[in-house]
């Protein structure tokens, strides 16, 4: 699958910055040029089961 297919994300979660790029290095990592942090997002699966609130 195509990194092309997927969501960007919108802020960094360490900062909540929004200057981010594609890191080249590793595939599906963003850098954020505010704190210099590389990170990558993952979907890990679905809950078993409804959640309520």
């Amino acid at each position: 699958m195509s990194s092309e297919n997927r969501a960007a994300p919108l802020y960094c979660p360490y900062c909540g910055e929004e200057d981010l790029r594609p890191n080249e290095a590793s595939h599906g990592a963003w850098e954020c040029h505010a704190c210099a942090r590389v990170f990558t997002v993952r979907f890990t699966g679905l809950l078993g089961r409804a959640v309520t609130r």
